[in-house]
């Protein structure tokens, strides 16, 4: 896919690291991509979450349709960290899945290190300008 692609029907198969992010979106697999990212063991997916507020069940819900294959979430919440809702942390728990909230810069580089270890590692980043 040419390197001005962007998600085909909001998904790409497989595990990719993430290039670079800033400037509203991200890059990875030779493709740019605006907006939020949701980055799981079977693909990335576009995110249409904008703020940390909104990340409740719904938006988290395809991290948890692979907690067989996620054993931690990294979530990026923008520029700052944002508190994160405990009732949200005990669900991802109670699914078997760990929790890390940090800048979404930090997230994206924590997975890149954590996938290249091959660690079962899901993020849910925020885009920033």
């Amino acid at each position: 896919m040419a390197s001005s692609g962007s998600l085909h029907d909001g998904f790409v198969p497989g595990r990719h690291l993430i290039d670079a992010y800033g400037n509203g979106g991200f890059r990875f697999a030779e493709m740019s991509h605006r907006g939020s990212i949701l980055v799981t063991p079977s693909g990335i997916r576009a995110w249409d979450v904008t703020e940390p507020r909104a990340i409740d069940r719904n938006a988290l819900r395809p991290i948890l349709a692979e907690a067989g294959t996620v054993e931690l979430l990294l979530v990026g919440t923008g520029l700052d960290i944002a508190p994160f809702p405990d009732a949200l942390r005990r669900w991802l728990k109670e699914g078997g899945i760990g929790l890390d909230v940090m800048q979404t810069g930090a997230a994206a580089r924590t997975y890149n290190i954590l996938m290249a270890e091959n660690r079962k590692v899901a993020a849910a980043l925020i885009a920033v300008a």
